[in-house]
């Protein structure tokens, strides 16, 4: 497969919209130059030449090869996650990114922004806004059921691998690490708690589809538990008094 034009990713592995971007790029096979961007100390020049909104991840598409901070005037900058996975389904159809079959490619989009909703909420609340959060234990967890309601009985989101599971991948397995480990901003030990509760029958499809994920290459090729505990753990959020 030849590649259309060439692609600089703007990223941080400490994201999770970023990680979306980098599952897609590597089931896609894409020849890509990766720039980290650290939103703390966001160098001048990526609002300026990049993107906008100074936000991660995006992406500069076309135009001749050039260094991350001297992108070419030819070339296409495309941000937001869920926009840029459908810009490479698109530009890598031999990647099946999204699925042939039009019911499929529906399924695959409503996946994903059933997760951007009733997910995501959880995921944000439980993890992020706990003290502001009503009910923040059922929030998560009812959450993870909607998006488990939603699987197959077996393999991937909607069958194959799509970008569905690359949207919803990155949040579950940061979930899960933060579960296991009490990272939050929850009172110590309600992680744990709830880490136990998704280990019962109610959620035996869900630790499927992730131990699924965990094995797909893609996830391998750009998942490393270590390193992320390593930023999570010193996330200054997450510090109890």
């Amino acid at each position: 497969m030849v590649q259309p034009g060439q692609i600089t990713f703007y990223t941080h592995v400490y994201s999770p919209y970023c990680h979306r971007v980098h599952i897609a790029l590597e089931e896609a096979k894409a020849e890509y130059t990766s720039c980290s961007i650290n939103l703390m100390d966001r160098p001048p020049w990526y609002n300026t030449k990049v993107n906008p909104a100074g936000k991660i991840p995006a992406i500069t598409y076309g135009g001749p090869k050039h260094a991350p901070e001297e992108p070419s005037p030819e070339a296409a900058k495309i941000n937001e996650s869920t926009v840029i996975l459908e810009f490479l389904a698109d530009i890598f159809p031999e990647a099946k990114l999204l699925p042939a079959d039009p019911v499929q490619r529906a399924q695959a989009r409503l996946m994903i922004t059933a997760w951007e909703g009733k997910g995501f909420e959880g995921f944000k609340d439980f993890f992020f806004m706990y003290a502001q959060a009503t009910s923040p234990e059922k929030t998560l967890l009812e959450g993870l059921d909607a998006f488990q309601a939603r699987l197959l009985a077996t393999g991937f989101a909607v069958g194959e691998w799509s970008n569905a599971d690359s949207a919803v991948a990155p949040f579950l397995l940061r979930a899960e690490l933060l579960l296991k480990n009490d990272l939050g901003t929850y009172p110590v030990g309600e992680g744990k708690k709830v880490y136990e509760a998704l280990q019962g029958p109610r959620f035996a499809r869900l630790r499927q589809y992730l131990k699924d994920v965990k094995e797909h290459p893609s996830i391998k090729a750009t998942w490393d538990e270590a390193l992320q505990f390593g930023i999570w753990s010193q996330n200054p959020m997450f510090k109890r008094t």
